[in-house]
C-alpha cells in the first residue's frame, strides 16, 4: 500500500531518460560553469579570510583521557529492522545526529558524541569537551575524502569568539585522530547546518553580517592550518554532496521561490559563490508549521522548520524534507529537484488526526529514500517514524509509515528536537540509517537508531 502523497511530475519519457542518464553526463552538466547574462549577478567573493590552527586529538578519547560517554546499544529488532539505542540522556533538545561510514556508526547529541559498531554494539564515547566543546552537532561521512566530521558551536566561551568547532578525522575509522578548528562566529545563534564536497567543508548560521564560511577539505583532513573563507550574508543550507564532484551547493526555501547557489574554484584556489538557479516552486504548503500537541496536556511541542535540516545531492538532484503546516498541522514534505530548482517529485505525508514532527532525509546510490521523522496528537506521545520508498515506486509516494515505538510521557516545554538525523550508508551507498527521538515517562527524549536495508539493482 502506498501512503497517499502529492505528485507533481508524471512518469514521462523525459524524467525517465534523464534518470538513466550516464554518470558522465551528470557530472559534466554539474560542473559546467553557469552562463552570465544581463541577470545573473557577478560571482560573490568572501569577505575576509582567516587562518586558523587545528587542535589535534591523538585518539578520539585522547588515549583515555578524556571522560567516557556511555549509552545506548542493546541491537534488537523494531518493525523487523535492526535497532538500537542511542542516548538516554533524558534532555527535551536532544539535538541527536548520525553518520554512517568505515565500519562504524558516529552518533552525535548536546552531551557528547559516541562510536557504535554496525550491529549495534557501543565502542567508545565522550563528552564534548574533548573536542573544545559547543551544542548543536551535525554530523557528516564524506566518503570521497572517507572522513568523518561534524560541528559544535560553543557561545559560552571567555574570550567571546563563540566559536563554531569544525573537528574532521584523518582517516575513516573514527577511534584515530581527530584535527578540530574552531571558527569565530561572534553573532551567530545556533541553528547551522553544515555540508561538504570532494573539495570543500562550508557551515551556514543564523546571526550575523557573515553567516557562511567555507574551508578546504584537503587542508582540514591533513591537519594543516586552515583558511577559513567568510562569505556576506548566507549562501543558504549546504549540501551534503554524494556525487563524486569538487563544487558544493547551497539551498534556501522561501514562500515562493528555490535559490540554489554553489562555491566553486575561482580559478586561484579561492572559493567563489555563483548563483545556479532561482525559481518559483509553486508549493501549496510552504508555511512554518504550528506548534504541535500531546497526551495527556496543554503544553504543545516545537513541530521543527520549514528550513530542511539536511539537504542530499545524490545522481545530479537535490533532495530535502521539510515540517510544514497542511491544514492547521504539522506535516513532512519531501522533494527530489534538477539543479535549475525545477521539481521532479514531491510528496506530503499528512494526516488530519495528528502530526508529524522533525523530519530528515536519506537518499542511496539508486535513489532510494527514507524519510524520518515523529508523530504526536492528542492521543499519542511523541513517537518515532520513519517510511521509505524504492526508486521504482510511483512518483511522489512513499510507502507505509513504520511505527519505530511509542513515546511514554509528555514534555514539560516547547523546545524538543530540535531535529532528526537521517544518513545513507557510505560504505555501500545502499543501506539507509535514520536516528529519532522517543519520550521516556518524564517527557524527556532518549532515542533510537534504525537500519533500512536496500538491495543493488
Amino acid at each position: 500500500m502506498f501512503f497517499q502523497e502529492n505528485n507533481y511530475m508524471t512518469r514521462s519519457l523525459l524524467s525517465q531518460r534523464l534518470i538513466r542518464s550516464s554518470l558522465i553526463g551528470i557530472l559534466l552538466a554539474l560542473t559546467a560553469p553557469p552562463a552570465l547574462t544581463a541577470e545573473t549577478p557577478a560571482p560573490l567573493k568572501p569577505s575576509r579570510t582567516e587562518i586558523v590552527n587545528p587542535i589535534r586529538n591523538a585518539t578520539f578519547n585522547k588515549n583515555g583521557t578524556c571522560r567516557e560517554r556511555k549509552q545506548g546499544g542493546n541491537p534488537r529488532k523494531v518493525a523487523g529492522y535492526l535497532a538500537f539505542d542511542g542516548s538516554l540522556d533524558g534532555n527535551r533538545q536532544v539535538d541527536p545526529q548520525i553518520a554512517v561510514g568505515g565500519g562504524y556508526i558516529l552518533h552525535g547529541t548536546n552531551n557528547g558524541l559516541i562510536i557504535y559498531d554496525k550491529q549495534g554494539n557501543f565502542v567508545q564515547g565522550v563528552n564534548q569537551n574533548c573536542f573544545n566543546g559547543g551544542i548543536d552537532p551535525k554530523l557528516f561521512y564524506d566518503r570521497h575524502n572517507k572522513v568523518f566530521g561534524f560541528d559544535l558551536w560553543k557561545y559560552w566561551d571567555k574570550e567571546k569568539i563563540k566559536p563554531v568547532n569544525i573537528s574532521v578525522s584523518e582517516t575513516s575509522d573514527p577511534r584515530g585522530a581527530w584535527n578540530t578548528y574552531p571558527v569565530s562566529a561572534t553573532k551567530a545563534r545556533d541553528g547551522g547546518g553544515i555540508g561538504y564536497s570532494k573539495k570543500w567543508i562550508a557551515y551556514s548560521f543564523p546571526g550575523g553580517p557573515e553567516r557562511t564560511f567555507v574551508l578546504k577539505m584537503a587542508e582540514v583532513k591533513a591537519g594543516k592550518p586552515a583558511t577559513v573563507y567568510h562569505f556576506p550574508g548566507s549562501l543558504g543550507h549546504p549540501v551534503a554532496t554524494q556525487d563524486d564532484i569538487e563544487d558544493l551547493y547551497f539551498l534556501r526555501v522561501s514562500n515562493k521561490n528555490f535559490t540554489l547557489r554553489r562555491v566553486t574554484d575561482a580559478g586561484d584556489g579561492t572559493p567563489q559563490s555563483v548563483l545556479v538557479a532561482k525559481k518559483p516552486h509553486g508549493l501549496k504548503h510552504i508555511g512554518y508549521p504550528p506548534q504541535s500537541p500531546q497526551k495527556g496536556t496543554d503544553q504543545k511541542t516545537s513541530s521543527g522548520d520549514r528550513n530542511p535540516k539536511n539537504i542530499v545531492l545524490q545522481n545530479g538532484y537535490i533532495w530535502f524534507s521539510q515540517a510544514v503546516n497542511c491544514n492547521g498541522k504539522s506535516a513532512v514534505q519531501w522533494h527530489q529537484i534538477t539543479t535549475d530548482c525545477t521539481i521532479v517529485q514531491t510528496g506530503l505525508i499528512s494526516n488530519p488526526q495528528s502530526n508529524y514532527i522533525q523530519t530528515t532525509i536519506a537518499v542511496n546510490k539508486n535513489e532510494d529514500v527514507l524519510v524520518g521523522f515523529q508523530e504526536t496528537n492528542e492521543n499519542m506521545f511523541i513517537s518515532p517514524r520513519l517510511a521509505f520508498r524504492h526508486a521504482s515506486d510511483p512518483k511522489g509516494t512513499l510507502r507505509d509509515i513504520v511505527n519505530l515505538g511509542e513515546g511514554k510521557g509528555a514534555t514539560d516545554g516547547t523546545s524538543w528536537g530540535d531535529y532528526s538525523g537521517s544518513m545513507v550508508d557510505a560504505d555501500n551507498m545502499l543501506d539507509l540509517w535514520t536516528i529519532q527521538s522517543i519520550t521516556d515517562e518524564s517527557g524527556k527524549g532518549d532515542t533510537i537508531i534504525v537500519k533500512v536495508p536496500f538491495k543493488d539493482k
